[in-house]
């Protein structure tokens, strides 16, 4: 089984489409440099030609000495009874200058019909005449296979039309859209595995939406049934309750199933990574954010602090070193002994932990509680 998991990145875009989310030309340009420092392979930076700041981003980004990522201009197909070669929507992206271009285009018949109001076949030729296209000038092609899934469930055989007609068309990735963010993980991977099934030399990704708390699992269950690139945005930024967290896909893919999805060297810098990226997006990180939250490896209860002194993985999940965050242990009236002389022995070092002061100790930690302390 092929172990390498290709990351798609897409916090530029889909992120700061989430409410309280405004990047300047400098912050995005920061981003791109901290994802290509960790190891992402794609870096999506929006849609070219629709704001001044976008023109200017794609612009200034071909002069960034960037290592390891590759960045993507974001558009749509051709729109519908035009050509191709003479849309503008496409001719923006190929003028951005980005050497990967990802378009969306519809695979759900209601929105075919309802929202593009037009008729099946159109859209076929749409997909298809609009990847062979950008293929033909030279760019890498990503396919988003926008409502795939619950296209799936409407009409699987016109939902794998539409990919099959990316995939003749010479997509270079067919990434499949969770779009609503409803689907369970079950549904994910059977709708994967028959789009694997149907186009076996045919690379698949997966771009997850959080709208029913599942888009990491929903991912991960993705790429067990064959997807190669995964999307999302590296804090779960995005619209609504947010898109797939990529920092979490990739601590899980990564420790727990043994798969590549960024440099192992680079896997201890995930926890800075995600604190500079939140800064820079002016967000605070959930101090219960899987991995690269403050309290992802806090200890309060005396039990479970006492516990993980003695045998770490009784509370831990994995060493919090491996991703650069650190373990804690919070001071209450629920703490025990072995988590308040932890934190004193670095200030006193001859302080005895059986002994008649740390009793003290602990007793007026315990009184000041009380009290509201």
């Amino acid at each position: 089984m092929e172990k390498r998991i290709y990351t798609y990145d897409c916090t530029l875009r889909d992120g700061e489409q989430g409410e309280g989310i405004s990047l300047s030309l400098e912050d995005k340009l920061r981003i791109v440099q901290r994802l290509d420092a960790l190891g992402v392979d794609f870096v999506e930076g929006g849609f070219p030609a629709s704001n001044p700041k976008d023109i200017e981003f794609f612009r200034r980004v071909r002069a960034l000495p960037l290592e390891h990522a590759r960045i993507a201009a974001f558009g749509s197909t051709c729109r519908k009874g035009v050509a191709a070669v003479d849309d503008a929507g496409l001719a923006d992206l190929l003028e951005s200058g980005a050497p990967v271009v990802t378009i969306v285009g519809k695979t759900w018949d209601a929105q075919v019909t309802r929202a593009l109001q037009t008729s099946l076949e159109e859209n076929l030729r749409m997909i298809a005449d609009s990847v062979a296209y950008l293929k033909q000038q030279g760019r890498f092609v990503v396919f988003d296979a926008e409502h795939f899934f619950d296209g799936y469930k409407a009409n699987p055989a016109y939902a794998l039309e539409c990919v099959r007609a990316a995939s003749e068309a010479g997509a270079d990735s067919i990434d499949l859209c969770e779009t609503n963010g409803g689907a369970l993980p079950h549904e994910v991977a059977a709708a994967v595995s028959a789009v694997t099934k149907a186009l076996p030399e045919q690379q698949v990704g997966i771009h997850c939406h959080n709208d029913g708390g599942l888009a990491v699992a929903d991912s991960i269950a993705a790429v067990q049934a064959g997807a190669k690139q995964v999307q999302g945005t590296f804090l779960g930024f995005g619209e609504r309750c947010g898109n797939a967290n990529l920092s979490t896909i990739i601590c899980n893919l990564q420790l727990k199933r043994g798969y590549e999805c960024i440099p192992p060297d680079k896997l201890k810098d995930i926890y800075e990574s995600a604190a500079a990226i939140a800064d820079t997006a002016n967000m605070a990180i959930p101090a219960n954010q899987p991995y690269v939250g403050m309290n992802a490896f806090a200890h309060k209860a005396g039990m479970h602090a006492d516990g993980v002194l003695k045998y770490s993985s009784s509370f831990e999940h994995i060493d919090p070193e491996a991703i650069g965050n650190k373990r804690k242990f919070l001071l209450s009236e629920i703490s025990g002994k072995s988590a308040i002389y932890d934190k004193l022995k670095n200030y006193f070092p001859d302080l005895d932990k059986n002994g008649k002061e740390m009793g003290e100790i602990v007793a007026a930690l315990k009184e000041r509680a009380l009290f509201g302390y």
